[in-house]
């Protein structure tokens, strides 16, 4: 909040406002005892905060009611008033977010965000930190009217539109796959590259709109062009990598890749077409986590309650995601007539999955995409580097995991152990209120 909104009794603390992780290592309660009444501090001793004491025998109200009417007295200041009521104190010190809200459940989550716990509220006479909320949402004038009762958030809707656009990668996918196993020689490098162009075309809008559309103020752009670049590279390698890798350890390539399953570089189409058939699937999931959570979270009334909610939720969808690309891979392969690859399809779907929810809900994922795609690019550079003289230690690593698991077992150990970290991150961030936080009109 700026010096027009806020004056001077905030004090430039509207950034604190917007709803997001907290920036800090300490919780907010801990650096905001200043504003709590009868918390002793730092040299602070049993003084209210702005100079104020406390009546004699601690009466609250009395002291309270002493600094209402010293308030409208020409010496005295704002922040005394405050320090006298707890909860006007914190409607200052957050009144940004009180003002813009469209609803209490919103300021909850902004509230969360920022560290305030049910223990906190509860120095605000609060059973938790709903309750502090709807009155924080009370109390705060909008335009100078009285409002009237909040109605309930609603969740979000499905939509014909994105239902249909994440059919389109998967369709597209298919065309493609056919349009190759039915030429031979150029004409199939030539419907090759229009397949791989077409469906990149494909995705694009299935990720712009629905469930799993990132908001538009986030990421940063360098930062979605680098997650695009990994998740291509995962896809690619997906494809083309096993036959690589196979062709690398048999002494090869000797040549480009021709397109079929048997040939000395050969292509996985199962997986890759699975996973963009899969796009349906995981708009729905997230479709599904999304208005669970804001059903959830108008009918908790406190963050552990909440997050016990969600937990549940977060795992069911996911598990449902992947019974989901199961299913694809069988039916996949079985059209195909080649192997289904369910390690690596389901830990590369499970990573791209758990690594978009993350994104739609601001929450920074980390270099767990640019790690993977790095580790299975030098798993093929260290067999390539084992041919030089005296270097044969080099490629050992990867060979004896592939003897052990095949080609295919290395992208499936990387992959998995980025869906683990992510997923471990996403059951401490998605079962937050503030990841869930209602900030416009549901999809």
């Amino acid at each position: 909040m700026n010096g027009d909104e806020g004056g001077a009794v905030n004090g430039g603390l509207g950034e604190l406002d917007r709803p997001g992780r907290p920036g800090a290592a300490h919780a907010w309660d801990a650096r905001s005892e200043e504003w709590l009444p009868g918390v002793d501090g730092p040299g602070s001793g049993d003084t209210f905060p702005g100079g104020g004491s406390p009546a004699p025998g601690g009466n609250l109200p009395e002291s309270r009611a002493a600094a209402e009417n010293t308030a409208g007295s020409p010496g005295s200041t704002p922040r005394r008033g405050a320090a006298a009521d707890p909860v006007k104190a914190l409607m200052h010190r957050h009144r940004a977010l009180c003002e813009r809200a469209v609803d209490p459940l919103e300021i909850a989550a902004g509230l969360e965000a920022h560290g305030v716990t049910d223990r906190t509220a509860a120095r605000f006479r609060h059973r938790d930190v709903f309750s502090l909320a709807e009155e924080l949402y009370a109390r705060v004038p909008r335009d100078g009217d009285r409002c009237p009762p909040p109605e309930p958030v609603p969740a979000p809707r499905v939509r014909a539109d994105w239902a249909l656009l994440t059919l389109l990668p998967g369709t597209v996918c298919a065309a493609a796959v056919t349009g190759v196993r039915l030429t031979e020689g150029r004409p199939r490098l030539v419907a090759a590259a229009v397949g791989v162009l077409a469906v990149a075309l494909a995705v694009r809008p299935a990720l712009r709109r629905g469930p799993l559309a990132v908001p538009a103020r986030t990421p940063a752009w360098h930062t979605a062009t680098g997650t695009r670049v990994w998740t291509c590279w995962l896809l690619a390698y997906a494809l083309l990598g096993d036959g690589l890798l196979r062709a690398v350890m048999d002494g090869g390539p000797d040549g480009l890749p021709t397109g079929a399953a048997d040939g000395p570089w050969p292509v996985t189409t199962v997986p890759v077409l699975a996973l963009t058939l899969a796009c349906a699937p995981a708009a729905w999931s997230a479709h599904l986590l999304t208005a669970g959570a804001r059903r959830r979270l108008a009918g908790s009334r406190g963050l552990e309650e909440f997050t016990g909610a969600v937990q549940p939720l977060l795992l069911g969808t996911f598990a449902l995601f992947l019974g989901a690309l199961t299913a694809l891979l069988a039916l996949c392969g079985a059209v195909l007539g080649e192997p289904a690859g369910y390690p690596v399809a389901l830990t590369l779907g499970a990573l791209l999955l758990l690594a978009r929810l993350l994104a739609v809900h601001n929450v920074p994922q980390g270099p767990t995409l640019a790690i993977a795609a790095a580790t299975e690019a030098a798993a093929v550079a260290l067999v390539l580097a084992g041919r030089l003289p005296g270097c044969a230690f080099l490629a050992a690593p990867v060979g004896a995991l592939a003897d052990a698991w095949g080609a295919g077992g290395i992208p499936a150990l990387v992959c998995g152990a980025a869906a683990l970290a992510l997923l471990l991150r996403a059951i401490r961030t998605l079962t937050r209120a503030s990841a869930h936080a209602p900030t416009g009109d549901p999809q």
